[in-house]
């Protein structure tokens, strides 16, 4: 499935307030992304984005730094990351075609990654953003994510195995650490799943509106094939280094 950035900024946009209170597999994500880092300063950091800086206010625990840029396709985000961050630069925009002046010395995102249209094109960018010796570490997710919802609405993103994400970034980086794992959320009806997804931004797989029959429809589903109402999260931690 194709990605609508406009629909996608519009649904972060609008989920931003709750996003950190949800997100619990993405600070899982944050953490294990951080702790594969594999040193503690750098000198020009690159955070691609930010959000509501989930990633933001643990990285900053965790490793010093001399400037730090902070990117997101939501300008609301700026917000957030100025409780944060005291001595920044917020740049605005779309991940993919980002224009920003020199190079860093850590390039990071976390959960962002799979809303790419084209990940190669998105790595062999910033593989000329980053600095001879530099780090880039990304999370992203595998096509076990979000299954059920797959199983029952057919809506997915197109997200790649482990292996095509391995082959792609070892075409520009050596990557030093590779993990996909699997993490299982259990909710009590199937209302609190699509509330879930509406306050972590993944309504914006679609743009079509669900009127009461619908998710009566899909609650109904949902309780049939998974009765013990859980939702499947892949999760991909990639770290790499500079390549020549």
């Amino acid at each position: 499935m194709q990605t609508n950035s406009k629909l996608i900024k519009n649904q972060f946009k609008k989920s931003l307030d709750k996003y950190e209170q949800n997100a619990v597999v993405q600070v899982l994500m944050a953490d294990k992304l951080i702790e594969k880092l594999p040193r503690n300063f750098y000198t020009r950091v690159l955070e691609l984005g930010c959000g509501s800086g989930v990633l933001t206010k643990r990285l900053v625990k965790n490793i010093s730094y001399n400037k730090y840029y902070a990117n997101d396709i939501v300008e609301k985000s700026k917000i957030y990351i100025d409780t944060i961050l005291k001595d920044y630069i917020f740049l605005g925009g779309n991940a993919q075609r980002l224009q920003v002046n020199g190079i860093f010395d850590l390039i990071i995102s976390n959960a962002m990654f799979q809303w790419f249209t084209n990940l190669e094109k998105a790595l062999e960018y910033y593989k000329n953003k980053l600095a001879k010796g530099g780090t880039i570490a990304f999370t992203t997710f595998a096509p076990d994510n979000f299954k059920e919802i797959r199983d029952l609405t057919g809506l997915s993103l197109e997200y790649k195995s482990l292996e095509e994400i391995r082959e792609i970034s070892q075409k520009f980086f050596d990557v030093i650490y590779l993990e996909n794992f699997d993490y299982t959320m259990t909710f009590t009806n199937p209302l609190e799943i699509l509330a879930h997804m509406k306050n972590t931004g993944v309504n914006a797989l679609s743009t079509k509106h669900w009127g009461l029959k619908h998710v009566k429809e899909f609650c109904d589903k949902y309780k049939e094939i998974y009765p013990d109402l859980t939702l499947t999260y892949s999760p991909v931690i990639v770290v790499g280094e500079y390549k020549d």
